[in-house]
């Protein structure tokens, strides 16, 4: 039986603005969907706290057992600087300016993006798509939508009809907007703009001379629109209706709500059952800008070159940092936050040190049965890691107390928490103690040489013909679960598991 049969997970839903029960289209599978990087510069922290989020999301349904297909887009075309309906593509002009072709743009922050993930132990998406690698999807659904008569085209442009799409259907039912204030709030020049209304946005662009990146198509030749692209791939590889899509609350509107209008428009039927957003990071108090400096890079904080933070932090202090807040909240990033997340983290690595060697008793006096089915009650809670940290640390001060004859854990007791510290800690949050890996190495290696000391040893005493001492020293490897094999090329040994 799979765990997810026995746990009732909730999740907030943005469009209800309301914790719902998690019910999959199809029981035992989880589609989702992540809006992915923009890949145009080196992929910033914000950025990189949405990804982290979701990852978590992405490890507890593995961990319950869900079969999950997680896509998670590149967006490498199509993208405008001002995330509207005019300007330059991002990743064109970041060429021009590099005086590379885009897709060597494309290519270099891709492989960044893929190197800090890395770094964070994201788990890679099941399927991730390219808007380039989906050019003529894009076009076909494009038509659809016209013969519909939600789009129109002027001058090589195609325009969604957000008026008309609203008729029937509610633009703005994600973020709360109403069409009305949006007609309202907006203040069009005559003779600026080819479409209909101010409020309608692009499905396909055409490009003029200058535009480095361009398709044919059979308006002419040009790019589709950024909104286009999610539509598209998540109907591909998840189908027209699936489970959950998620991305950075910045997306919301106009991103995401264009998302729900060409998915309705194109196929009649809602796409999404769950909408999640992760919330923005601050530093220092302030929102993070390149404008202003208030900015720091992955990259800056693994190596401490920054002017921001006193110090370096490793990857997986920063993401157990990340994790002591719900994703739907604000945090901010400081050096006295960073420096008690990084206490914090030690210490729960400790105390996976310490559990490993403590003695069991007969009897326990910590409920660890009541104990996990409180972390499964905070993860089921909207994928809640602060409440989930709050229970390990309990568990953490349990393990000293039986450390210092305080408190007694049963043999099962012990087995039982060591697994599910492990199962939490690694598994669903995704840490890695790093410091302890290379511990264990320089700790296997200084015990290695330690060994071939000691042979070293007995062979002089052989050469001296001391037995007795060469005797005591095999003998007191063999207990120590090392044993020698003396041969014509020299002494060798084994260590028994």
């Amino acid at each position: 039986m799979a765990l997810y049969e026995h746990q009732s997970l909730k999740i907030y839903n943005s469009i209800t603005g309301q914790k719902e029960t998690f019910q999959p289209i199809t029981e035992g599978y989880v589609g989702m969907y992540v809006c992915g990087p923009t890949v145009y510069s080196n992929v910033h922290l914000g950025n990189c706290r949405t990804f982290i989020s979701f990852d978590l999301v992405f490890r507890y349904l593995k961990h319950l057992g869900y079969k999950v297909r997680y896509v998670r887009n590149i967006t490498d075309a199509g993208h405008l600087e001002n995330d509207g309906e005019d300007g330059e593509d991002r990743i064109a002009k970041k060429a021009k300016v590099m005086e590379l072709e885009p897709m060597e743009v494309v290519q270099k922050y891709s492989i960044d993006f893929h190197q800090i993930l890395e770094k964070f132990n994201n788990l890679p998406p099941s399927i991730e798509p390219t808007a380039t690698g989906h050019i003529i999807e894009q076009i076909e659904t494009i038509k659809t939508i016209i013969d519909k008569g939600l789009a129109y085209e002027v001058n090589g442009n195609v325009y969604f009809d957000v008026i008309k799409y609203n008729k029937k259907h509610h633009y703005g039912k994600l973020s709360g907007r109403k069409i009305e204030d949006l007609i309202s709030n907006t203040r069009e020049l005559a003779g600026q703009s080819d479409k209909k209304n101010p409020q309608d946005f692009a499905l396909w662009k055409k490009a003029e001379a200058q535009h480095i990146m361009r398709w044919p198509s059979p308006w002419g030749v040009g790019f589709p629109g950024w909104h286009l692209e999610c539509t598209v791939m998540s109907s591909k590889y998840l189908g027209d209706e699936f489970d959950i899509h998620g991305g950075g609350m910045d997306l919301k509107f106009p991103h995401h709500e264009c998302e729900i209008a060409q998915g309705q428009a194109a196929t009649g039927k809602d796409p999404v059952n769950y909408w999640m957003h992760a919330n923005m990071l601050t530093l220092n108090g302030k929102k993070m800008s390149k404008s202003t400096g208030n900015n720091i890079l992955p990259r800056e904080l693994f190596s401490g070159d920054n002017e921001t933070l006193s110090k370096s932090y490793t990857a997986p202090v920063i993401r157990f940092f990340m994790l002591q807040a719900n994703y739907r909240s604000i945090l901010d990033f400081s050096d006295e936050a960073l420096s008690a997340a990084e206490k914090g983290f030690q210490k729960l690595m400790e105390s996976l040190s310490i559990l490993k060697v403590l003695k069991a008793s007969k009897t326990s006096d910590f409920n660890v049965n009541a104990w996990k089915d409180k972390c499964y009650e905070a993860m089921n809670d909207d994928f809640n890691s602060p409440i989930l940290i709050a229970h390990l640390f309990e568990a953490v001060k349990q393990i000293n107390l039986v450390k210092s004859g305080d408190k007694s854990l049963s043999r099962e007791s012990l087995d039982l928490l060591s697994k599910t510290m492990d199962d939490f800690i690694f598994e669903v949050m995704g840490l890695e103690d790093l410091e302890d890996t290379s511990k264990s190495k320089g700790n296997t290696d200084d015990f290695k040489e330690l060994i071939e000391f000691m042979i070293q040893m007995r062979n002089h005493a052989r050469l001296n013909k001391d037995f007795e001492t060469s005797d005591k020293i095999r003998d007191k490897l063999l207990e120590m679960d090392i044993e020698l094999k003396d041969q014509k090329e020299g002494t060798s040994f084994t260590i028994k598991s």
